[in-house]
Formats: structure tokens, C-alpha cells, sequence
């Protein structure tokens, strides 16, 4: 079976900061992008959902970022939201910094979620249990530059204010807790203005998205609003600013009848020990000397849905990046599942919730792995 592997003429969205950092001659950072050098104060905004073939098709509801459109980053696997905000905040690939997914499992822990910190599907807060500074360890790209000497500030919803996922991946710069578009727009402006370095966030796209489908009338009138913030930050730019528009990952509405409910079909489960990821991304861990066994069942049951592969193969294919620190490989699952073209792979039982979704992302195609690189520059 011939597996998807990343664009070598792609950059990564792990490039993106340290790029960012290194137009502002940060020491210690280097250029992965080629961008405007000489920069006094620099922010990244991180639209969440917005993918790259989204943008493009609906260039008309977003005139101002339509406009930015600049080059394609690609974002790695799994195309999900955890991994992809690890990889803006460590500068690496999800291999290296370990977020390997919207759940995966925790040797001695279990199957946990990093969005909620919590154990999956249903558990108690494990900040204190599992601390987010030992789960991943390496210094963040705002602990660099804070070290360095730039005044550094996270700009998200304040109701991730010291979530474990913020404290994993985000550490370092002064978290300002924001409530809409508004208080968004005007934080990112004073960093920029008082000569900072700034990372924003805005996840709505990415709700509608799920709840609507991407590309649906909802969506698309979420688009002109983030097309209105997007244009509110640029027109006040100050002189020597840089903003970076980009996100995390894009999306797929998923076919009915292409999705299967893995909770129905119990064979999959025979020789397994838990299922985690997500619809179009999953892992499965097997017991002990089950792993053959369980990649044959699952290939045959899933057939042209996805692809079905070891841990090793998928290592080796590249999708975790070019290193997988030893530490971080037993939180691939023994065997991974990659959502081919608009099917879905759900849990009705285990993930009602989740399950229900009408948009997904995850898994390898353009559609999830692609997403705009918007600049504006003063």
C-alpha cells in the first residue's frame, strides 16, 4: 500500500514563528520562510479551520485576507487542532513535541483529551496528576524569545487562561484573556504597536464548520466576519509591523455514506486495548502480539475508507515529521487510520458528540493538511 507523504516544497506551519522571531532578529531563531527583515514588531493570527482550498473557494466572502494570499503552508499529521497549535508553539512537528492528536494515550495515564485535559471520553481534571510542562517538555517558542528579551503575549479566549493545553504548548508570553472580535482585534494592535511579538487566536470558523459544514451559509458568514477582523488589525499596522495570517488545519464535510460507526462493527475491537484520535485520524492500541490480527481486520473492514498502517510505516512515511523523539512514539497508536477523501470514521456510543459533526478534519488530503499563508507588512 503506497501512503501520502508531506510536500518537500511545502513549509510547515512549524516554520511560521521561528521565522517570525528571526525578521525580528531574535537571537537564536532562524529564517524557515523567506519574510521582510528588519521587523520591530511582529504578530501571528491563527484562524482556526480556515484551510487553503476553503479560502479559495470562497475568496468573495473574505476580499481582505483573499487579497494576503501568499504562499501554502502544510500542517502535518494528524490535521487537528492539538497538534497543530503544539507545532506553532514549539516550532516542531507533532513527532517531536508529542501532541500527537485530539486524543491519544498516555503511557500509565490512559486515553486522554489535551483540548479538555481531561481523560476521554468523560474524567476528571488531570493538570495537577498529569502536569502539562512534563507532558511536553521542550521549551516553547515564547519561552525562547521571552529569554531573549522580547515582551511576548498570547492573545486567546479567557477561558483557556491556564488550560492545560495553553500550559503544554503556549508558555511563555503574558496571556490576555479576550471575549469577541473586538478585544481581539484591539490586543493584537497594542502589542504590535508597543513593539511586541504577538500569537492570536480565533476558533469560531472552525465551530461552524464542524456544526454546518464548511462552506455552508453559516460558515461563510463567519468567513466576513474573521475577513472584517483580519482587516481591522492590518489597517493598524504601525510602520516596521509584520502580521502572519495562517491556520491550523482545514476541513471536509463528511459523506453519510462514506462514514462507518466503528462502535458497530466488533471485530475491530478484538485484540485491541483502546481506540482514540478522532473521526478522520485514529489510533489504535492492540495487546500484546495482536498487532497483525488487528491491521488485517481493520484494513478489510474499512476498505477504500482509509488508510490502515503501522506505527513504523507511518513514522517512516513522514507523517509525524522528520524526527519522533522515543519518548513521544508510544503515543502513536501500534496502528494508524487515515481518513481517505470525505469518509468518517465515528463512535456513536463512545463519541455521540463528535460523532454528529458534519465537518472533520484530521487526516492527509489537501483539503485538511493545507493552509494560507496571509502577510501584511508596513
Amino acid at each position: 500500500m503506497q501512503l501520502p507523504q508531506s510536500d518537500p516544497d511545502l513549509p510547515h506551519l512549524a516554520d511560521v514563528v521561528p521565522s517570525m522571531l528571526a525578521a525580528m532578529e531574535v537571537p537564536g531563531f532562524g529564517a524557515r520562510i523567506d519574510l521582510p527583515t528588519g521587523i520591530g514588531s511582529a504578530g501571528v493570527l491563527l484562524i482556526d479551520g480556515l484551510g487553503a482550498e476553503l479560502l479559495d473557494q470562497h475568496a468573495d466572502d473574505a476580499p481582505v485576507m483573499s487579497g494576503l494570499r501568499g504562499e501554502t503552508l502544510q500542517v502535518g499529521f494528524p490535521s487537528t487542532t492539538v497538534a497543530s497549535l503544539a507545532s506553532v508553539g514549539t516550532g516542531c512537528c507533532s513527532g517531536a513535541h508529542g501532541m500527537v492528536g485530539y486524543t491519544f494515550r498516555m503511557p500509565g495515564v490512559g486515553v486522554v483529551n489535551p483540548l479538555r485535559w481531561r481523560r476521554h471520553p468523560w474524567g476528571q481534571d488531570l493538570r495537577e496528576s498529569m502536569p502539562p510542562e512534563a507532558v511536553q517538555p521542550m521549551p516553547t517558542v515564547f519561552e525562547r524569545a521571552a529569554s531573549a528579551g522580547v515582551a511576548v503575549h498570547v492573545v486567546s479566549n479567557a477561558q483557556f487562561a491556564g488550560s492545560g493545553l495553553t500550559r503544554a504548548v503556549l508558555r511563555g508570553g503574558r496571556f490576555i484573556g479576550v471575549h469577541g472580535l473586538g478585544d481581539l482585534a484591539a490586543s493584537v494592535h497594542r502589542v504590535l504597536v508597543d513593539g511586541g511579538f504577538c500569537y492570536g487566536y480565533h476558533g469560531d470558523l472552525d465551530l461552524l464548520g464542524h456544526l454546518y459544514g464548511p462552506g455552508s451559509t453559516a460558515w461563510r458568514m463567519q468567513l466576513r466576519q474573521v475577513d472584517r477582523l483580519v482587516e481591522s488589525v492590518v489597517t493598524g499596522l504601525p510602520p516596521g509591523a509584520l502580521l502572519a495570517v495562517v491556520a491550523d488545519h482545514g476541513m471536509v464535510e463528511v459523506n453519510p455514506d462514506r462514514t462507518l460507526d466503528l462502535d458497530e462493527c466488533t471485530a475491530l475491537f478484538e485484540g485491541v486495548e483502546a481506540v482514540a484520535g478522532e473521526a478522520r485520524a485514529r489510533y489504535v492500541y492492540v495487546a500484546e502480539g495482536a498487532t497483525a490480527a488487528v491491521l488485517s481486520a481493520w484494513r478489510e473492514t474499512l476498505g477504500d475508507r482509509a488508510w490502515v498502517t503501522t506505527r513504523d510505516e507511518a513514522i517512516d512515511a513522514g507523517w509525524f515529521g522528520a524526527r519522533v523523539a522515543d519518548d513521544m512514539r508510544r503515543r502513536i497508536g501500534d496502528i494508524v487510520v487515515a481518513a481517505k477523501d470525505s469518509a468518517a470514521l465515528v463512535r456513536r456510543t463512545a463519541e455521540p458528540t463528535e460523532s454528529a459533526l458534519r465537518g472533520q478534519h484530521g487526516s492527509l488530503t489537501d483539503a485538511e493538511q493545507r493552509v494560507p499563508l496571509l502577510l501584511a507588512h508596513t
